[in-house]
């Protein structure tokens, strides 16, 4: 029987780090969703009809998305219901492919917020130091403070996820650390 492990955390916690160190299929949504705006010309009809004075370029632009959601944060809801439709497809998808597998890793930021978790799936809070995290986002690409607590806001705060995970791994950012950890929780687990 495949085991669901979710991996939450605060933005930038290095939730996509952790998550491909379990060396399980990892179903990682802020690539899914990078894809969508790279190659799914529906996805980007269906935004550009939404938000026509936003979104104009295919492949759809981050820059455009996040200039969408700093102009009216009502878009940034409109954006979602038309990416989460298409990413809980992926991930169905995902979970048929992967059936037989041990475990699956759902690395999918708005886990918990947008109830895709199940109350069997196993969740596990990584804990990241608020310099590293800082330091990490500011190297992101695209990085835009504005946008970043816009997306503060409609997550849950990091102290209720890690109340309701299962186990907490601390991340250093470097490999051996969370490998050791990943492997003494893996053990509990089964």
């Amino acid at each position: 029987m495949m085991i669901r492990i979710g991996i939450v955390g605060d933005i930038g916690s290095g939730k996509s780090f952790v998550a491909k160190n379990f060396g399980y299929p990892v179903f990682n949504a802020d690539h899914e969703v990078s894809k969508l705006y790279k190659k799914n010309k529906k996805t980007y009809l269906k935004l550009k009809k939404k938000l026509p004075k936003y979104i104009y370029t295919f492949p759809v632009d981050k820059i455009e998305i996040a200039k969408a959601i700093l102009a009216n944060k009502n878009n940034l809801k409109k954006i979602n219901d038309i990416v989460h439709k298409e990413i809980r497809e992926k991930l169905k998808t995902f979970l048929n492919r992967n059936k037989n597998k041990k475990f699956v890793i759902l690395d999918i930021p708005l886990l918990i917020e947008n109830k895709i978790f199940d109350k069997k799936d196993i969740l596990i809070y990584v804990d990241s130091k608020r310099k590293d995290i800082d330091r990490k986002l500011k190297k992101r690409q695209n990085f835009n403070i504005k946008v970043l607590n816009i997306f503060r806001k409609i997550q849950l705060k990091p102290s209720y996820k890690k109340k309701k995970s299962h186990f907490v791994i601390k991340n250093t950012f470097k490999e051996k650390p969370v490998k050791i950890q990943i492997k003494i929780i893996l053990k509990k687990i089964l």
